[in-house]
């Protein structure tokens, strides 16, 4: 370590030394499985009442991770340096964008049930804004720096965080249209929204080829990096909740529902193809003894988008094998949020997760 380094006061936040950008992916999957649930096709008792607690829980865990990470970037910024330098670790800063805008966007679906409707705008308003600036930044930084000074072997999933974080923004901006003045300012933000949508799919069309290539060519990933090909179920997902979301706040353009249903549904037939390929690689490396690593928060937020992808198209179609869809991925959902946030919970108590991190080798793994 260098010797200014030896002076920094890391004595005083020790457990923070080693707390990624990767975390904001829990509160990622908290808010998904918050603002899915309420928007299911399923009148269940208590269920509203569960994600509007559960987005609280994600607001809450939130607020305690900005400032923890506040804390790493204050007295450990030689590791966090590390961080923006690592290809592995540098893709993750996406997460920190749709974080915010998943909570944010939360507090429009459920969490004015609580907190009321004025309040839920504002809240909205400063995490879509904040958020929505970080992701642009992360678009444009990480894909920088993966060219001038990552060194990578191969395509990773991990390449499509910081691409697809405008794409959340797309689809939850247009929440915010109904509470902005009619005319430029709603057109405006609308119009952003449709940007950030191309942005964020022909970025996607651009790697996408490049990890599926990978992994028909190459070697299987390793074991713990084995849930970040559920990662790809993002922007698909997503892509087609944005289109929906865009059709609701457009009801002036007769087509737009009709473009949402010819756009969402070959693409949430592609997800499901990639979640049974994904989910038979897990399974597979699950046998081979994969234990638990924060990148088992991957199985959540990404089927969550492919939940509110679903329920979109159920509802532009009226098709009850599209609400069944939506249904069944969100059992899907709620159980790997459980396991995810038990051992989580498991892992911070014992203190295992925020140990210094054992990075895997892919070349040291055996895939006979």
């Amino acid at each position: 370590m260098a010797p200014l380094a030896r002076h920094l006061p890391l004595s005083r936040t020790p457990a923070f030394r080693h707390l990624g950008p990767n975390w904001y992916a829990a509160v990622m999957g908290t808010a998904g499985v918050a603002n899915a649930g309420a928007t299911l096709p399923l009148d269940a008792p208590g269920l509203r009442g569960a994600c509007a607690a559960l987005w609280t829980l994600s607001l809450l865990a939130l607020l305690m991770l900005l400032a923890a990470r506040a804390l790493h970037w204050a007295h450990h910024r030689d590791q966090a340096r590390e961080h923006l330098l690592d290809p592995a670790v540098a893709p993750f800063y996406g997460c920190l964008s749709m974080a915010l805008v998943s909570v944010g966007g939360g507090a429009l679906i459920v969490g004015h049930d609580w907190i009321g409707l004025p309040a839920a705008v504002r809240l909205d308003a400063v995490l879509f804004a904040a958020g929505t600036g970080i992701g642009l930044v992360a678009a444009v930084v990480v894909p920088y720096l993966m060219v001038v000074h990552h060194k990578v072997e191969s395509a990773s999933p991990v390449w499509l965080v910081p691409v697809v974080a405008p794409m959340v923004s797309a689809a939850l901006g247009p929440l915010l249209v109904p509470h902005l003045p009619a005319g430029q300012w709603q057109q405006t933000l609308l119009a952003a929204c449709y940007g950030m949508f191309g942005l964020s799919l022909l970025a996607t069309l651009v790697m996408l080829p490049l990890v599926f290539g990978r992994l028909v060519t190459g070697e299987p990933l390793p074991a713990a990096l084995t849930p970040t090909l559920f990662l790809v179920l993002g922007p698909l997902g997503q892509s087609t909740t944005a289109a929906n979301t865009f059709a609701d706040a457009a009801p002036g353009l007769p087509y737009a529902p009709a473009l949402a249903v010819l756009y969402g549904v070959p693409v949430m037939g592609f997800a499901l193809l990639w979640l049974a390929l994904a989910g038979a690689m897990a399974l597979r490396a699950r046998r081979r003894g994969m234990g638990f690593t924060m990148t088992w928060w991957a199985f959540t937020f990404p089927v969550g988008t492919c939940v509110t992808g679903a329920e979109g198209l159920a509802q532009h179609t009226g098709l009850a094998a599209l609400r069944w869809l939506a249904v069944g991925l969100y059992v899907l959902l709620v159980a790997a949020w459980l396991v995810a946030a038990e051992r989580t919970l498991r892992g911070l108590l014992s203190g295992a997760l925020l140990a210094a991190p054992r990075v895997p080798r892919p070349a040291r793994v055996r895939t006979t």
